[in-house]
């Protein structure tokens, strides 16, 4: 699979094709928003220690979302809201999410290639790369700032809606959080579709 998604790269930089990465994060969490991002890398300002951000430690993705942001040749971070996943499913409202960070940059772009094994719905041509986030730098650009934008913003939800541990588990369907679900009832940013707030819900 490395090879392919460098053959990928390559060919896009041999024909000049401007192209960008795309991901997400927050599908597994039972609360919040999911977040993407589409990052247009600058090949003549490269970045060092790019990879999926699950992988990284809190400390070295919040150094490299601002290393990202401020080198970077064009990013966007967009979302698909709880309401969104509810209605939609958490599939659709990824795809939607990512959708929306690709059209949300404002260089020109002709090329998005997407993490995971589907793409979103967008002009551009897409190319899906499983991995993609450990495999192709700009994904993994996109990875991290998917996933510090959310976690920043779990950290104000937790004081916002104060019990549930948000700033610890960042959402995620942690014991702890589903204490605090069974004592505390659902808030207004869970997700009513996922299976152990449904349950709370029809009790």
């Amino acid at each position: 699979m490395t090879d392919v998604a460098t053959a990928i790269e390559q060919q896009l930089l041999l024909n000049a094709v401007p192209y960008c990465g795309v991901d997400e994060a927050g599908a597994g969490p039972l609360c919040g928003d999911v977040v993407a991002a589409a990052v247009i890398l600058d090949p003549a300002n490269p970045i060092a220690g790019l990879t999926d951000s699950k992988k990284l430690s809190e400390k070295k993705r919040e150094q490299l979302f601002e290393e990202i942001c401020a080198k970077a040749l064009d990013f966007c971070i967009a979302r698909a809201t709880v309401e969104e996943i509810d209605r939609l499913n958490i599939l659709n409202a990824r795809m939607l999410a990512m959708s929306r960070a690709i059209d949300g940059l404002t260089l020109p772009c002709q090329h998005a290639l997407i993490d995971g094994n589907k793409t979103p719905e967008t002009l551009l041509e897409c190319t899906a790369i499983i991995k993609g986030d450990s495999l192709v730098a700009a994904i993994s650009a996109a990875s991290i700032l998917a996933k510090v934008q959310r976690d920043r913003e779990m950290l104000v939800l937790d004081a916002e809606y104060p019990g549930y541990g948000f700033a610890k588990h960042k959402g995620y369907g942690t014991a702890a959080h589903l204490e605090a679900l069974q004592q505390l009832g659902p808030c207004p940013i869970h997700r009513r579709s996922y299976a152990p707030v449904k349950a709370l819900l029809a009790d």
